[in-house]
């Protein structure tokens, strides 16, 4: 497994990623990938047998990035990492690919100097378990809830 910057080779596989588990994800289409690349702090794949096997797209407080909940937490915290979506591929799940995108994001932060890192998960109507233990299990803690659409996320903070 290689953890690379996304070039714009991986575009077609990360939004056949992001198609895949859109029920708990934004819909993504090439003009607003390109749209939300152009303003991430991180965008990394994870590359496994020359394919994209995940991706990870991370926003820094100050970013003109649209999302209300990156916008939620930049208003609580004048320092951040927002991960704004994290997508594994059904076959490199429970490998700890996801595992490795995060602590890339939390080294990031240690080295320059960002005290937390953000992240949102649904949990009404449909609860995302998986994601929600594998954020407890990284060290995150829901500072909030809010609805978002027609769902409600719960707002996880980790402490740097």
């Amino acid at each position: 497994m290689i953890i690379r910057p996304a070039e714009e080779k991986d575009y077609k596989e990360i939004l056949e990623l992001n198609e895949a588990d859109v029920e708990m994800l934004s819909p993504l289409d090439e003009e607003i990938l390109r749209r939300m690349s152009s303003l991430t702090t991180l965008f990394q794949v994870a590359e496994a047998d020359g394919a994209v096997a995940a991706f990870l797209m991370v926003y820094r407080e100050g970013s003109e990035y649209w999302s209300d909940n990156y916008k939620w937490f930049c208003e609580r915290y004048p320092r951040l990492l927002y991960v704004d979506r994290i997508v594994i591929g059904s076959k490199y799940r429970k490998n700890g690919v996801g595992r490795s995108l995060y602590e890339g994001v939390i080294t990031y932060a240690k080295e320059t100097g960002v005290p937390v890192v953000t992240a949102e998960i649904d949990v009404e109507p449909e609860y995302n378990a998986a994601s929600m233990a594998f954020h407890k299990k990284m060290g995150f803690s829901e500072v909030g809830r809010k609805p978002y659409g027609k769902v409600t996320v719960s707002l996880q903070a980790l402490e740097i």
